[in-house]
């Protein structure tokens, strides 16, 4: 069976397989991937990991743990809590690296961590940042990361993977922000929420390794899971170039590497295919308050739209060659006496390098302020967060409304050059005017092959089946605060049956009337959207529901159910066929129609009619019986 690059690094890192199973698209697996990175959320996880009755971390050598988001903050608070997380590491035997030493994400990439054709998770969104030279990264939450450290192990359910293949050159002042920031603009009605992006093409080898980082880093922000590039013949110079710089990194590991580049197979399957020709991008923003809203600056400039700050740092575009394209534009230049210019490089690595290239001292020249390196601004804590009534520029990856400060502020994202531009004339523009129509591109769907009927094996203790009523929500992106409202969310004495009564309270106050004990719950697509609390999950059980079916599932959703034992059954064929039945527009209607789900064949029975959805496999199945992950894993210590 043919797999494509994500397949095939998951079949590497999977575990506990049957022999000769062939990992696909839809599969909950098992795996142990590389590396761990947690960062100042590391305190958070020790308190899981205590909580799990762990003593001691299952290889050592798996977690790395890097202190970036709060680095600015000196109180005694915060740098007890440093010094906690830098004993737990040192009596663990863990990687450590302290604040100001650089952005986990970037250490992760620098000193070989992250590498080609390897399985890498964090509990971070941006973890994603790893697919620019090769590695499948993918974030996890913290109970997963909790999990890892205890047994080295956590389980992943394969995406839809979606091939985005990239054609042509960039022109001069075009750069991989620009490219993203077009997708991101292009494809906003979640296209691609919740795949995994591969990248391919002609294209790939124009790009040198920072714009696909920068690429890879936004998929985040695009809606996926994942994106990643090939490894090629460009990460293997660019290896080279670091040779011996760090442990990871040497001479036999790179050869392997450019011996035996994991690909995919040619015939492999992909549920979409994007095309986009790189000539045809020109510099463009997104923004204010999200980065589904793309404009090319060439139609922004006239409006001279004032900014007050300006910004180059963060994980996605604070790299050398990032200073670099901000440097060239500032030369000789100040910043406009009214903008604040706040510059953090990734990494110390990544100043060191800056200032022999003279790039640092040009930006220090041009009225740069330089915080440490770390996440800062970007994130909202530290020196420089937009006030109230301002308008700032960012070469960051989220412009959400309050992100980097006040609520009452606006924030547009852009590359380095169009930042530093800015910066310099007072208002939104590109240090060259490029013309264009805008990207030339398009979106195909392949001819899917029709699902093997095969059987999946059940576990003792595992349902063969259920049945129930269909209760259906019809509603796409019913968001967590829907589901159980956010008041609730840090009321630690709720019981149970307290917070069963206020399940999707927001949504539908008819909702708790309606619904029945032992209902099959369906709704539309991205079902669970918005913030990770887990009691939007937990609360729909406690209210007797025993699963809900979904289009489709926000991915933090999906953890935090399965993670509590919780099933939930992607099958939007179902959700498709209800809405073609003329039923009532209420949120919540009581269907009539009794269906079966048979776990054994992964059909949905509904009178006549057979609905199929992925098979949950043993790994699911465990996480079920358990009554979810933390069960199993001290079942597992015990």
């Amino acid at each position: 069976m043919a797999q494509n690059l994500v397949e095939k690094i998951v079949q590497r890192f999977a575990v506990g397989l049957p022999n000769g199973q062939i990992v696909k698209t839809g599969d909950f697996v098992t795996v142990r991937p590389r590396h761990v990175m947690t960062h100042d959320n590391t305190a958070a996880v020790m308190l899981k990991f205590k909580g799990l009755g762990a003593t001691e971390v299952n290889n050592p050598a798996q977690p790395v743990f890097t202190l970036d988001h709060n680095v600015q903050d000196t109180s005694e608070n915060n740098l007890k809590k440093y010094s906690n997380i830098e004993a737990f590491g040192q009596k663990m035997g863990v990687d450590f690296h302290p604040a100001g030493r650089g952005i986990g994400h970037q250490i992760m990439i620098e000193e070989g961590y992250a590498w080609p054709g390897t399985l890498v998770v964090a509990s971070d969104s941006h973890s994603n940042v790893y697919g620019g030279i090769g590695a499948l990264g993918t974030p996890v939450v913290r109970t997963d990361a909790a999990a890892l450290w205890a047994t080295g192990e956590t389980w992943w359910q394969i995406p839809p993977v979606t091939k985005v293949v990239l054609r042509g050159k960039l022109r001069k002042g075009v750069s991989g922000k620009d490219v993203i920031v077009s997708l991101c603009g292009l494809y906003n009605q979640d296209e691609v929420l919740n795949h995994a992006l591969v990248f391919e093409g002609s294209g790939v080898s124009n790009l040198n390794i920072a714009s696909r980082l920068t690429i890879a880093n936004m998929t985040t922000e695009w809606g996926a899971l994942t994106g990643i590039f090939p490894c090629d013949e460009k990460t293997v110079a660019w290896y080279r170039e670091r040779e011996g710089t760090h442990p990871a990194l040497k001479s036999s590991a790179i050869d392997e590497l450019e011996k035996s580049p994991l690909q995919a197979d040619e015939d492999a399957q992909y549920a979409q295919v994007i095309e986009l020709d790189l000539d045809s991008v020109v510099p463009c923003i997104c923004g204010p308050h999200t980065v589904k809203v793309m404009e090319k600056v060439s139609d922004v400039e006239t409006q001279k739209r004032k900014i007050n700050k300006a910004y180059l740092l963060s994980c996605t575009n604070a790299r050398v060659e990032d200073l670099a394209e901000a440097a060239d534009v500032l030369k000789g230049k100040s910043v406009a006496d009214e903008v604040g210019f706040y510059l953090a490089p990734a990494s110390t690595e990544v100043q060191r390098e800056s200032e022999s290239r003279g790039d640092w001292a040009t930006l220090l020249a041009a009225g740069a302020k330089v915080l440490p390196a770390g996440c800062g601004p970007c994130i909202g804590m530290g020196e420089g967060l937009l006030e109230d009534g301002e308008v700032g520029i960012s070469a960051t990856n989220r412009n959400f409304k309050g992100r980097m400060g006040s609520k009452d502020s606006e924030a547009y994202l852009a590359s380095p050059a169009v930042v530093a531009a800015s910066a310099i004339a007072g208002h939104i523009c590109a240090p060259d005017n490029l013309q264009g129509s805008g990207p030339d591109r398009q979106l195909s769907i392949p001819p899917q092959p029709n699902p093997e009927a095969t059987e999946t094996p059940i576990l003792e203790g595992f349902p063969t089946s259920i049945e129930g009523e269909l209760l259906f929500c019809d509603a796409d992106n019913l968001n967590t605060d829907g589901i159980y409202p956010g008041k609730y969310t840090y009321r630690e004495d709720m019981s149970p049956e307290e917070m069963a009564a206020v399940a999707m309270e927001n949504y539908d106050p008819k909702f708790q009337q309606l619904a029945q004990e032992g209902d099959l719950l369906v709704s539309g697509f991205n079902f669970g959207t918005g913030s990770s609390r887990e009691q939007a999950a937990t609360a729909i059980q406690f209210r007797g529901i025993p699963l809900v079916i979904a289009g489709s599932f926000s991915a933090t959703y999906k953890r935090n159910a399965f993670n509590n034992g919780i099933v939930l059954v992607d099958c939007p064929k179902i959700v498709e066929w209800l809405r073609k039945q003329g039923l009532d527009s209420a949120p919540t209607i009581r269907t009539s129609l009794r269906a079966k789900l048979d776990f054994k064949t992964g059909t949905i029975h509904l009178a006549e009619h057979f609905f199929p959805f992925s098979a949950l496999g043993p790994t699911a199945q465990e996480l079920i019986i358990a009554g979810g992950l933390e069960n199993l894993v001290q079942s597992r210590l015990a």
